[in-house]
């Protein structure tokens, strides 16, 4: 998503926003990863969504998911906004992105059976 305002033709790294919260900017200090068509989800969001599905077993999918734009048949997030939508796969794809990055002091919760 773009920050309200943004001129097409000019897109700067800041103007592109979490589609899950719709605040946290696709900027040098915000840990963030990149999904098809421009999605982006924060490193906060991430970490909501990694608690909210990665340990479950059953759930199904409310839509297509807004980061690999497949359906599953799987648990998945919505965010705050409630318009973007991010399956458990790429929530685990997502989480090993940033978890692994040596500029971002990030890790997925741990406190989990």
């Amino acid at each position: 998503m773009h920050r309200e305002g943004t001129d097409p033709n000019n897109v700067q790294i800041e103007d592109v926003l979490c589609d899950f919260c719709g605040v946290a900017a696709w900027a040098q200090d915000t840990p963030c990863v990149e999904g098809h068509q421009g999605s982006l989800i924060c490193g906060d969001c991430l970490s909501e969504a990694y608690e909210t599905t990665a340990h479950l077993r059953e759930g199904s999918s409310a839509g297509k998911c807004t980061m690999c734009l497949e359906k599953r048949d799987e648990p998945d997030w919505s965010g705050t906004r409630a318009v973007a939508i991010i399956c458990r796969r790429c929530v685990k794809q997502s989480a090993g992105v940033l978890h692994k990055a040596k500029d971002w002091d990030w890790s997925k919760p741990t406190n989990r059976p």
